[in-house]
């Protein structure tokens, strides 16, 4: 429990700091506007270009505002900024600047007046608003700055509560609103505030009121560019040079450069994974913070004194591929990667999509040409497929030039979805992607976090790290962004093998912590970067003795769940979620079990004692191999975004909102002494293609016991187990635990092999058919060919990643 750790919310949530764009995003004609603000940077004050420039990443520079888009834009920032003008108070002795931020002094309330003024700014300096330009709002808005300064937010003051508010927060709304109103601003305004931001931000390296924590990832971010801005505002190079240099962290050799790959702690791994707060699974947005933040800095820095050069600026471009691309589906970001912001009204999946593809097509202007326009194909089609919540009928004035310039660019082709599997070891995820839909799986370990709660966010997220599994189809592109975590059962997520007792809110008090549950195991291993096999030891938080063994296997049409050793003592019913879909505010998708359809009405519940199959109308079909008791609930569920966030800044609304789901979960009774299950997910498959899965049984259940769970795939020649200990399935051995895949065609044999609990040196795989020759294989990987072939792997040290041969 670390009660320090960042509040990501205030970096992107409320109104005021959409209107200010997190993402800086130039004007106009893109790199050819760049380039020539670079030679301006470079041949006249180099302070004003970039100055001017980081005005322009606000408000979006000369825009058509006669273009419908545009003009749309114009309208939801006017609309923001007046409802903020009318209810500021600007009376002489007023003591707070909005009636529901007072006392202006708690720095939740200091920090939320300064991202309203940045929006009141941005509307000031943006032509087309009805405050554009006025010189009623520049006299208040200097006045407005003037009274946080000398009431709240100085040199003098002493940090109390969150810190985030004092060291990032304000800081950057702060520089923002100088920037924007640098021509009415009073210079002895303007040095008392540069004076505010060296006390509490004097360096990108440190954390101020804790100068022996170093700054890592979204935060070091966040820093370099309020210091970047302060020594631009400042005219001071030193400043602007340590901001450039904190990205790659000269003070400390490099340790927690934005550039570099780690293996342990916050920032991104060479699989694509990404880690902040030393153990959470944070690409969709402390990922997408840092993104942001070095791709801004990067282009306002550009053809200046302090351009970015460091050449391992590389890192950061195999992130938008290797961390962020498999992540994000059709333009959302996978919630599984969001942590304590999917409980944030104001920030569903979609906004977290929208930063990144803002911040990779900015990218994408300096980033060498291989690089871009692979990236541009990619965020063209992002934005192609997303009409649910299409990325141009939200963005600000600043994003949408680049996004528009990008559609209207008849060269770039829209680049398919991502397809492939694959297992992020080193932040307990897994993604699975086929043409038409993704599946993701969210665990948890010693290492990783099962769930990050805390300064009253993600009140109910207790099990969302225990297995739950995402569905993501291009016909429902509104599933978890539709009022979804307000309205869920917390009890009952996808995926999950769940104890039934109540639970109290998590993350009521100050700060932020991590829940790690105490379980080694979770992970799997990838083959052909199409099939896997992953598994968890379920391990219940204190208070419940729940234990359980739970495997996935991945193929081209199928998710096949296994559960084994399901076993608890407290007396409580214990179940399995098979599914639990959001079907919207009046969705009556038709259920089909064994061929039957079931009752529409709500409310509508019913146990079959023995169900085959059954399928969800534009979700798709569930096979149940052998038969179970299967339990279906129709149900409307109201709730508030309140009840799971009551954060300072990022607090959800009392309005209550109702939205209707289907469930279906297996029951395994009181006190289950190794009980199990098993089931196959068909997503977008028909009432047919269900029924005549069940029936034909391509896939054979080889074991699933607690000692292995596997399965064989005869049409692919595939089999793939998880091993819990050493043990034997469908002629496959392995002499201690390893998740395995084998698949045997004519052509020759593939293997790959992972330790996902990292508990053992290596491990030796026994094959029940003749290998003659190696053609490859990893160095890490041994091979005694003959009839009973043998596979040694030194799986330790490899931190859960899969090891592969390719035999004949």
């Amino acid at each position: 429990m670390n009660p320090t750790h960042t509040h990501l919310g205030r970096r992107s949530l409320l109104a005021a700091g959409a209107a200010a764009a997190l993402v800086p995003v130039v004007s106009g004609a893109g790199a050819a506007h760049a380039a020539g603000t670079a030679a301006t940077a470079a041949a006249g004050d180099p302070y004003d270009t970039l100055t001017g420039r980081a005005a322009e990443f606000l408000t979006g520079g000369q825009v058509d505002a006669a273009d419908a888009d545009f003009a749309a834009a114009i309208a939801r920032l006017d609309t923001m900024a007046t409802d903020l003008w009318t209810r500021l108070d600007r009376s002489a002795d007023r003591t707070a600047l909005w009636a529901d931020l007072s006392p202006v002094t708690a720095p939740g309330n200091f920090g939320q007046s300064y991202t309203r003024l940045r929006t009141l700014a941005t509307a000031w300096a943006t032509p087309g608003t009805s405050l554009a330009g006025s010189a009623e709002v520049s006299a208040a808005l200097v006045a407005a700055l003037r009274l946080l300064h000398d009431r709240a937010y100085n040199a003098a003051a002493r940090e109390t509560g969150n810190w985030w508010f004092w060291e990032i927060g304000s800081p950057r709304a702060l520089m923002d609103c100088c920037v924007l109103l640098r021509s009415v601003l009073p210079a002895a305004d303007l040095a008392l505030y540069l004076g505010t931001v060296d006390r509490f931000v004097p360096n990108p390296d440190r954390r101020t009121n804790s100068p022996s924590l170093s700054e890592t990832g979204a935060n070091r971010a966040d820093k370099c560019v309020i210091v970047a801005l302060r020594g631009l505002l400042g005219r001071d190079s030193a400043k602007v040079a340590l901001a450039r240099d904190g990205l790659s962290d000269t003070r400390d050799s490099g340790r927690n450069s934005l550039f570099t790959y780690v293996t342990s702690g916050d920032g991104f791994y060479e699989d694509g994974s990404f880690v902040q707060h030393g153990a959470v699974a944070y690409t969709g947005t402390y990922g997408g913070v840092l993104l942001s933040g070095a791709a801004g800095m990067i282009a306002l820095l550009a053809g200046s004194p302090w351009a970015v050069t460091d050449p391992k600026v590389s890192v950061m471009y195999e992130a938008v591929h290797r961390t962020f691309t498999p992540v994000m589906f059709d333009g959302l970001m996978m919630d599984a990667l969001r942590g304590r912001a999917i409980s944030r009204e104001r920030a569903a999946d979609h906004h977290d999509g929208a930063a990144v593809v803002s911040a990779v097509l900015l990218l994408a202007e300096g980033a060498p040409a291989a690089y871009a326009s692979s990236w541009r194909a990619t965020v063209k089609g992002w934005l192609g497929r997303n009409r649910t919540t299409p990325y141009t009928a939200t963005a600000g004035v600043a994003q949408l030039a680049r996004a528009k310039a990008l559609l209207a660019d008849g060269g770039v082709r829209p680049a398919d979805r991502a397809t492939g599997h694959l297992v992020f070891a080193d932040m307990d995820r897994v993604v699975h992607r086929r043409p038409r839909w993704a599946y993701t799986l969210s665990l948890s370990s010693r290492r990783i976090a099962g769930y990050e709660a805390g300064n009253g966010e993600n009140l109910h997220g207790w099990y969302t790290g225990d297995g739950m599994t995402y569905l993501y189809s291009e016909d429902d592109l509104g599933q978890f962004g539709d009022a979804y975590w307000p309205t869920v059962d917390p009890y009952r997520l996808p995926g999950i093998t769940v104890d039934t007792r109540p639970r109290t809110d998590a993350g009521t008090g100050a700060g932020t912590s991590l829940y790690r549950p105490t379980n080694l195991v979770a992970g799997g291993a990838a083959l052909e970067d199409r099939f896997g096999v992953s598994a968890m030891e379920l391990i219940s938080a204190p208070g419940s003795t729940l234990r359980a063994r739970k495997a996935w296997v991945f193929l081209d049409n199928a998710v096949i769940a296994l559960g084994s050793a399901i076993t608890a003592s407290d007396g409580r019913t214990v179940e399995t979620v098979v599914e639990n879909r959001n079907l919207h505010a009046g969705g009556v998708n038709g259920l089909l079990v064994d061929g039957v359809e079931q009752p529409r009405a709500q409310d509508w519940h019913r146990r079959f004692d023995r169900a085959d199959w059954a399928h969800l109308d534009g979700v798709g079909g569930y096979v149940f191999p052998g038969g179970t008791a299967l339990n279906a609930l129709r149900e409307e569920r109201t709730g508030t975004w309140r009840d799971i966030n009551t954060g300072a800044d990022t607090g959800g609304s009392t309005t209550p909102v109702t939205r209707r789901y289907l469930t279906l979960w297996l029951d395994h009774g009181t006190s289950p002494a190794g009980a199990g299950y098993a089931y196959v997910l068909l997503p977008g498959a028909s009432p047919a293609a269900t029924a005549a899965w069940s029936a034909s049984r391509p896939v054979r259940i080889a074991a699933n016991s607690a000692a292995v769970q596997a399965v064989e795939v005869r049409r692919d020649g595939l089999t793939a187990a998880h091993f819990w200990e050493a043990g034997s399935a469908a002629g496959i051995t392995s002499d201690g635990p390893a998740s395995v895949l084998v698949r045997r065609r004519d052509e020759g044999i593939s293997v790959a092999v992972a330790d996902p609990g990292r508990s053992a040196a290596r491990v030796t795989i026994g094959l029940p058919f003749p290998v003659t020759s190696v053609v490859r294989a990893d160095d890490t990987v041994t091979v005694v060919p003959g009839r009973s072939p043998r596979i040694t792997v030194a799986v330790g040290g490899s931190r859960g990643h899969t090891h592969h041969a390719e035999l004949i």
